[in-house]
Order: C-alpha cells, then sequence, then structure tokens
C-alpha cells in the first residue's frame, strides 16, 4: 500500500485549522501530520514532523506565510508549499510564488479542489486559483517591450516619426489623412508611456526598430 501524503496545516485560526483538519482526514491517501498557528513555528515542526506538503496561511502575526514558505524550502526543498489564503493582491501572489510555493489557492476553494492540489503537488504539478493565474498573466504581458503593444499600422508610423518624418509626411507615405496620423500619433506616446515626438524616436532607435 502506497504510504499517504503527510499534510502540515499551518494558519493562525483555529476554526480554519479544525476545518482543514476535518476535510481532509476522511481522504485515505491523506494524512494530517501536525499544526502550527504562525509562521516561526513552521521550521521546527517540518523538521520534527518531515510532511510531505505543507499548506500555507500568508497573513499572520509573527512571521508570515512568505517568509516561512522561504525558512522551509531553504532547508527543505523536498516539501511542497500550497498557499491557502483570502489574499490575491499583487504583493502576495508573487513574492509566495517567488519564495517557491508550488500552488497558491483562495479559502474559497473547495475541499475537492484542495485534496487535489495536494495530490498534485506531490506529483511535483502546480494549481494556481484561476483569478490569481489572471493576474499573473496580466504581469506577464505588461512584461513584454512596449512596442509589442503597438499596432502593425502604429508601428510604421513609430518608424517614420524615427526617420524625423512630419505628420503631413507620414500620412503622404501612408496614404492617410492627417488626423489618422494625429491619432496614431497619440496612441503610440502612450502606449510607450512617453511624453513626445523626440522621446519616442529615441525608444524606436534603443530598439532597433529602425
Amino acid at each position: 500500500m502506497t504510504e499517504p501524503i503527510k499534510v502540515l496545516i499551518v494558519d493562525d485560526h483555529d476554526m480554519v485549522r479544525r476545518g482543514l483538519r476535518a476535510y481532509l482526514e476522511i481522504e485515505d491517501d491523506i494524512e494530517i501530520v501536525g499544526e502550527a498557528s504562525d509562521g516561526d513555528e513552521v521550521l521546527e515542526r517540518v523538521e520534527a514532523l518531515r510532511p510531505d506538503v505543507i499548506l500555507m496561511d500568508l497573513i499572520m502575526e509573527r512571521v508570515d506565510g512568505i517568509e516561512a514558505t522561504k525558512q522551509v524550502l531553504a532547508q527543505h526543498p523536498e516539501c511542497r508549499v500550497i498557499v491557502l489564503t483570502s489574499f490575491y493582491d499583487d504583493e502576495k501572489v508573487f513574492p509566495a510564488l517567488e519564495a517557491g510555493a508550488t500552488s497558491y489557492l483562495l479559502k474559497t476553494a473547495s475541499a475537492e479542489e484542495i485534496v487535489e492540489a495536494i495530490r498534485k503537488a506531490v506529483r511535483g504539478d502546480s494549481v494556481i486559483d484561476a483569478k490569481v493565474a489572471g493576474k499573473m498573466l496580466h504581469r506577464f504581458r505588461d512584461a513584454r517591450p512596449k512596442h509589442e503593444q503597438l499596432t502593425s499600422r502604429e508601428r510604421e508610423v513609430l518608424i517614420l516619426i524615427a526617420k524625423g518624418k512630419s505628420n503631413a509626411e507620414i500620412a503622404e507615405e501612408l496614404y492617410i489623412g492627417i488626423k489618422t496620423v494625429k491619432t496614431h500619433v497619440s496612441n503610440i506616446l502612450s502606449k510607450l508611456g512617453v511624453s513626445d515626438r523626440t522621446q519616442a524616436a529615441i525608444y524606436a532607435h534603443e530598439h532597433h526598430l529602425v
């Protein structure tokens, strides 16, 4: 028979720990080996109990879940940390994942979702709440070079700006109206985060668009 997955529950609310224990103890392949009410207790519990998976709250009084995750994984990289929290703001999500958390779930997750995340964790798979995944995707998009947000026409206009063309010259070369050129220029400045045509031209040269 396969050994059960040993789980440590970390949360500063007694009722949350009790609820999680009640949910999880009915699963034949999961064993709750212990609990901790604060991040400063976690490392000691891990040393003594050697859990496979930690369900980690983030907001705790003395040592928060992010710091506890860092400390645990620095000494026990084989352990898997599943964040289980009410918070999904950027200040919590990305530091927790950067600290090494395998999965990030909200406390609105169902018992079935938490159980599945635990099983996946021991296989090396991650589970990310849909709201958190959306933030990650948004951040990934924001990390792209700003000029990748430009349409093909805006890129053409930017290149001509970088070549020193006036609005009238751009309109003539691209067979579009002056008003349309002005709209494109305004969009380009906004998307690149620059204040004038000169800065836009500098940006284009620095990024080898010309």
